[in-house]
């Protein structure tokens, strides 16, 4: 399986590595390298993580309170969005509905 991760995901990845980046200096490198090896992993369980919010699947990253949404498509999985599991789940949902 392929995996694409759109810019809205790309976004939120250099938002929550500036979060992280000023709380404690290194974190936020951490933070990146965390997420981008929960996305590799997509290669091979892709599907596997239970659909929200419609068509949506939602992968809980290991390290951080975070959760990738992505979709299936053809045989590529597309990553729209990495946000914050502490968030409101009708602005999460609202999100993924843009």
């Amino acid at each position: 399986m392929k995996v694409e991760i759109l810019r809205s995901a790309t976004d939120d990845l250099v938002e929550g590595y500036r979060f992280y980046e000023q709380c404690s200096p290194g974190v936020g490198g951490y933070f990146i390298d965390s997420l981008y090896s929960d996305i590799d992993s997509l290669v091979i369980a892709a599907g596997m993580h239970r659909k929200v919010f419609g068509d949506y699947h939602q992968m809980l990253s290991k390290r951080f309170p975070f959760a990738i949404y992505y979709r299936i498509s053809r045989n590529i999985a597309r990553v729209y969005a990495v946000i914050d599991c502490r968030k409101n789940p009708a602005w999460i949902r609202n999100r993924l509905a843009k």
